[in-house]
């Protein structure tokens, strides 16, 4: 790579400035690294503790579904009474330039079943209260194990490209700019030791003619 720069002052302020512009590109690939890491550690924790929340909710959703199927017999028609849930919204949140997601989701203060009384029992209204709380865990649950994907998968990308900076871009500089400054360290030298040949002669000849 040497070989295909020429040794001047000019080309040496530029690569050092290049090398400056480098090492500060790998101070804030490492900076934004570490800040994804710390919020990729947060959510990590918060979805092992909305993992076992769900399947807990799970657990006691279907335990309270089967005794209201015991104690109310099939519940199908209950069920096609219970509307789609579509006040769900998604937004999105930069976390050092990464776009990670935001559920909108108004939990109602007060729970009221959508369907009738007849054909149903306190067994059925638990049920439904259990798999209400089942959809906002899972809602949540969404939220963060999607961040953490999108978060993991820039931390990749940016320690591989801090990676190319520290052990790539920075040594190629680092060695251009050896490679320069020694090139006109010896050329100084050598202008160094033309000189003092000239002055000798110069003075050779002054010394001969007197």
């Amino acid at each position: 790579m040497n070989g295909r720069v020429v040794a001047t002052k000019g080309n040496l302020i530029h690569v050092r400035k290049s090398l400056a512009l480098a090492q500060n590109g790998y101070d804030l690939m490492d900076r934004k690294r570490n800040i994804l890491i710390r919020e990729m550690m947060q959510l990590v924790d918060k979805v092992k503790m909305l993992r076992n929340e769900i399947s807990q909710a799970y657990s006691t959703g279907y335990y309270l579904l089967q005794q209201a199927n015991l104690s109310s017999g099939v519940i199908g028609s209950l069920a096609r009474q219970i509307k789609v849930e579509n006040s769900i919204e998604l937004t999105f949140r930069s976390v050092m330039g990464v776009e990670v997601p935001t559920i909108l989701y108004k939990a109602p203060k007060e729970l009221a079943v959508p369907y009738g009384l007849e054909g149903s029992n306190s067994r059925i209204d638990e049920a439904y209260i259990q798999f209400q709380k089942v959809k906002e865990l899972t809602l949540v649950l969404a939220e963060v194990d999607n961040s953490v994907c999108r978060l993991a998968n820039a931390i990749q990308k940016t320690q591989k490209r801090a990676n190319a900076l520290k052990n790539i871009v920075i040594p190629q500089y680092e060695e251009q700019i050896k490679f320069i400054s020694d090139s006109l360290e010896e050329k100084d030298r050598e202008e160094f030791a033309r000189m003092k040949v000239i002055k000798a002669q110069k003075e050779s000849v002054k010394q001969s003619e007197a």
